[in-house]
């Protein structure tokens, strides 16, 4: 919301400098976004609409500084009365038929159309509005000055003429001001002559009834539509407007008229027009003003200090509610534009924030009882970013809800999990992986000169079966950037020593088996992740290289991109006594054997089976296994090749002799050749 100083000033005498006035109401809870030409721009949350316009903001301002607030110009004359008799005979009839309407106030002028004044045009541009015509710049300025929405429409172009709010009738056609032709249905609410619709309700009105430079008559509406009304209608429509923004957050209901009678000053003030007679309000059920109890305990409980009750009235006061003193504190009536304040709490927040949360001194309650222990979850999670990030990896923060395009490629067989009412496209589905978000955290550090980005994330995956915690990482450009020497760009055994390096964390055994129906990654470049359990072996994670089309279709111009989950599991009580059942090995005592075998075998053979086949058969004495050489060329068939392992022995309890390691080592090369063919080299 753009706030130009002159016309925060037409309400409170604030300081001339915008800075003062921004950083005043920052200390109140507004967020600054710019300030340009002693014009402050904020960002106000959904929960605020009573600060999307000038007059709300001055009313903060008012409060902060202890200043009095003027109150807004107003046509009382063309005000209505409390409880005044219907407009006899109106020139336009106006029927509510749908409850997603609670008022409709409605007054016919005579105006001139042409240029608005050169004052009223600039604050216009100050707060990024357009100027159009008088008419529309009118309702524009009145929309920002005090907040509600308001429309014109040319009264030579209604049918009738007569005004119903009603739902559109299914396949109802309107072409809307910005030229677009928008099919309706009947969930939808509009405006509507006695023929068709002429404007949609609390978003947008039609082209048929625009007010142009040859309109002589207006009809000018002020409404108040149902906030999830307007809500459900701007997102199916893909309309978002100045007026939507307002009416879904809710607009104060008893402002319509008062709207009303201000554009009225201002068309007759600025030689634009005049009412032609009086304002015809439609309002069935009158708003009952909500009334709220605030206790003086719970205001020192919450807030941790004692606030004086006369600063407590003045807070109150200054911010349009109605205090009134009670013996256990207060009695307060909330004004109808605060569609924010429901209970107590939101009293005392609004007492807080003015009275300065930096006057709260900083104590530490006092711990009565022990704190529980951490669930699970949070201390697998713990322990996952603390491997991690000692391995390099820095952890990235990515969204649950995704757009459909990143998901579907990284979609299980089951299909993806619908957002029923997204937010827009871009978060339309749940995420079925880690990745997407991954990929995209990477590509913007690439885009932003980074050469090397290793990142992880632990957290919610969703697919129709369910919620699954995973942990989740992706590598691209050198394994380091270090002056010694380049040791060689991340590739798939990068990808594949984190989920070895997660799974030793985690008290895991896996193993890894190649895999080429994984849809996003290389073929020949895949693997899952297997994990021994009661059936055999479960797929626990997978890692590979994630397809080229797939990373540069996000925006990747170069490199190679490795990535691997690992699932996490489900938190149970199983999951907190395995992550309670830790303990810690001593150094061995006794010395190791080592025995190197080099052995010649087939060339698809994965050194995965090699080693399980080698456990399998050996004693408890083995140790370790690892590969320290691997070759192919002369001296070695055709389709083979010579893999060299390293196996590592030891005992317990005493030292082992030779002949027992080489009983071991036997019996490990005459499974090996039962198993799979191979020969010692």
């Amino acid at each position: 919301m753009k706030a130009p100083l002159p016309w925060l000033r037409e309400f409170i005498d604030v300081p001339g400098d915008p800075a003062a006035v921004a950083d005043r109401l920052a200390a109140c809870g507004f967020a600054v976004e710019s300030i340009a030409d002693d014009v402050i721009d904020f960002e106000i949350t959904a929960n605020r609409p009573d600060c999307l316009n000038v007059y709300g903001l001055a009313r903060e301002a008012a409060t902060a500084f202890n200043l009095p607030l003027r109150p807004l110009a107003s046509d009382a004359d063309a005000a209505p009365a409390p409880g005044a008799a219907p407009v006899s005979n109106p020139t336009v009839r106006v029927t509510i038929d749908d409850a997603g309407c609670r008022r409709y106030a409605l007054a016919v002028a005579s105006v001139r159309i042409g240029s608005s004044p050169a004052w009223l045009a600039e604050r216009l541009h100050q707060a990024g509005v357009r100027p159009i015509n008088n008419v529309v710049d009118v309702t524009n300025y009145v929309m920002l000055e005090m907040g509600h929405p308001m429309h014109a429409f040319d009264l030579a172009k209604l049918a009738g003429p007569e005004i119903h709010v009603r739902r559109a009738r299914s396949g109802e056609r309107l072409t809307t001001l910005d030229g677009q032709t928008r099919t309706l249905d009947e969930s939808m609410l509009v405006i509507a002559d006695a023929e068709r619709a002429v404007a949609i309700a609390g978003v947008m009105g039609g082209a048929t009834s625009e007010v142009s430079g040859s309109t002589a008559r207006i009809a000018l509406e002020s409404a108040w539509f149902e906030p999830a009304q307007v809500r459900v209608t701007s997102r199916r429509l893909a309309l978002k407007t100045e007026a939507s923004i307002r009416f879904e957050r809710g607009a104060d209901l008893e402002a319509p008229v008062r709207a009303i009678a201000r554009a009225l000053e201002l068309l007759r003030s600025t030689g634009g027009g005049e009412l032609v007679e009086p304002i015809v309000d439609v309002y069935p059920r009158p708003h009952q003003p909500r009334m709220l109890v605030l206790r003086r305990a719970s205001l020192d409980r919450l807030l941790g200090t004692a606030v004086p009750d006369a600063d407590v009235a003045r807070l109150l006061t200054g911010l349009a509610f109605g205090p009134a003193s009670t013996t256990t504190g207060w009695s307060v009536t909330v004004p109808s534009f605060r569609v924010d304040v429901q209970r107590e709490p939101d009293l005392i927040e609004e007492i807080g924030r003015h009275w300065g949360f930096d006057r709260i001194p900083a104590t530490l309650p006092p711990l009565r009882t022990p704190p529980p222990p951490h669930a699970p979850g949070v201390v697998r999670g713990r322990l996952i970013r603390n491997v991690l990030t000692g391995a390099g990896l820095q952890e990235a923060e990515t969204f649950t809800f995704i757009e459909r395009a990143a998901a579907e490629p990284f979609a299980p067989a089951d299909g993806l999990v619908a957002i029923a009412n997204p937010l827009s496209e871009k978060f339309a589905v749940m995420r079925p992986s880690l990745l997407p978000g991954l990929l995209d955290a990477l590509i913007y550090n690439r885009h932003r000169e980074a050469v090397g980005v290793r990142l992880f994330e632990v957290g919610s995956v969703f697919t129709p079966r369910g919620e699954m915690r995973r942990a989740g990482w992706v590598l691209t450009g050198p394994r380091s950037e270090h002056w010694s020497g380049n040791s060689g760009a991340a590739d798939l055994f990068d990808a594949k020593g984190i989920a070895e390096l997660l799974a030793t964390a985690l008290g895991r055994e896996i193993v890894a088996e190649p895999a080429d129906d994984l849809p996003w990654f290389v073929r020949g470049r895949s693997a899952r992740l297997l994990a021994p359990d009661s059936d055999g072996r479960a797929e626990v994670g997978r890692i590979g290289q994630i397809r080229g089309d797939l990373a540069s279709a996000r925006g990747l111009d170069s490199g190679v991109v490795v990535a691997g989950e690992l699932d996490l599991g489900v938190d149970g009580p199983e999951s907190r006594e395995q992550e309670s059942d830790r303990h810690v090995r001593p150094l061995p005592r006794h010395p190791s054997i080592v025995r190197d075998l080099s052995i010649v075998m087939d060339e698809r053979l994965p050194a995965a089976k090699v080693r399980g086949t080698i456990r399998r058969n050996a004693p408890a004495t083995l140790v370790d296994v690892r590969e320290f050489d691997r070759y192919q060329g002369a001296g070695v068939p055709q389709g083979s090749v010579s893999l060299s392992l390293r196996l590592t022995f030891r005992h317990a309890e005493r030292t082992l002799t030779d002949s027992e390691v080489q009983q071991a080592v036997e019996a490990i090369v005459s499974a090996l050749t039962a198993e799979h063919g191979v020969r010692l080299r």
